[in-house]
């Protein structure tokens, strides 16, 4: 059983491969952040390469790593060389397990122009590198404690950039964005009935009405009671459409313990094959192995992408 509801989790919360840039959306966006980042940061004109005299003659730099991580951005930092005539070649790829000393790629072009991209595309590999291998890191030690899988949220603030890194990194990148999947919180709920248990049920009865414009629907719970309506729920409703959909609870701000009470009343109830479970709020890296313990499909974390610790790389340029 845990082998489909493992297919179950990848087929819903397991979205990165469509972030390339092959997917005109992807692309877009990263040339869009590009653009604000390098009119921000160099604006009309480099006051220091044009007081030295460096223009266009060719020069190389080669990309170090100084730190041991896991490479991601790559493909995006030569699509922003790149599109300012510099040439990049890879020695390492995404993915890759890199180690202090490690020479990740070379870039060849004008002067003038790798000097001002240098800082932006750092930024860019060792913010994404630094997500990458933080997600590969946690889902490493989940991995001692239980079947659970690391994934991120929508607390990106490089948005589909940092869901590629998280996918990079072996984690799951929840939902792309809001037109990606159905996603029933609180505050949706308190708008729609005055008890948890009957909120849930009214909003999982309209959401099955738009399932097939969403990869997955998902309602938070804060309790057994409502995790137990919202199961039978979906059950019902599985039932009459006789069709394979993934179906989350998010247990929000649950202890462990409280956690894996729910999943065990799930089991007993004949509730638990019909829905995934996933444990977010509160969670940190001194606590998440409590939650992998708990029986829980999925651990979210928000710090992966908004407290991003960035891995060490330097550009040297000859």
């Amino acid at each position: 059983m845990n082998l489909v509801r493992d297919k179950r989790v990848e087929t819903a919360l397991y979205r990165g491969g469509l972030l390339t840039l092959e997917n005109p959306a992807y692309r877009d966006t990263l040339r869009g952040l590009m653009e604000i980042l390098l009119r921000d940061d160099v604006g009309l004109n480099d006051l220091t390469t044009g007081a030295m005299g460096l223009e266009e003659r060719r020069a190389g730099g080669t990309l170090i790593s100084q730190g041991g991580g896991i490479a991601a951005g790559l493909p995006e930092f030569a699509f922003l060389l790149h599109e300012h005539g510099i040439l990049v070649t890879f020695e390492r790829r995404d993915g890759d397990v890199i180690a202090p000393g490690d020479i990740v790629a070379r870039a060849e072009g004008p002067e003038k122009r790798l000097l001002e991209l240098e800082r932006v595309g750092l930024n860019l590999l060792q913010r994404m590198s630094g997500i990458a291998t933080a997600a590969h890191c946690l889902q490493h030690r989940v991995s001692q404690r239980g079947r659970a899988r690391i994934i991120g949220t929508r607390k990106t603030p490089w948005g589909l950039l940092d869901k590629r890194a998280l996918h990079v990194g072996g984690a799951g990148t929840h939902r792309l964005g809001l037109g990606d999947a159905i996603l029933i919180k609180n505050n949706h709920l308190a708008l729609l009935a005055t008890t948890e248990e009957k909120a849930v049920r009214l909003a999982i009865e309209r959401a099955w009405k738009a399932r097939h414009d969403a990869a997955f629907i998902e309602v938070e719970v804060r309790g057994p009671h409502a995790a137990r309506a919202a199961a039978q729920t979906f059950r019902e409703l599985a039932e009459q459409s006789s069709e394979e959909y993934p179906c989350l609870l998010l247990l929000d701000n649950m202890t462990p313990d409280q956690a894996s009470r729910i999943v065990h009343m799930l089991e007993q109830e004949g509730l638990w094959d019909h829905v995934l479970l996933e444990a977010s709020g509160g969670i940190t890296e001194a606590n998440i192995e409590g939650y992998a313990a708990s029986g829980v499909d999925v651990i979210s974390l928000g710090a992966l992408t908004h407290s991003a610790r960035a891995l060490d790389l330097c550009l040297r340029i000859s």
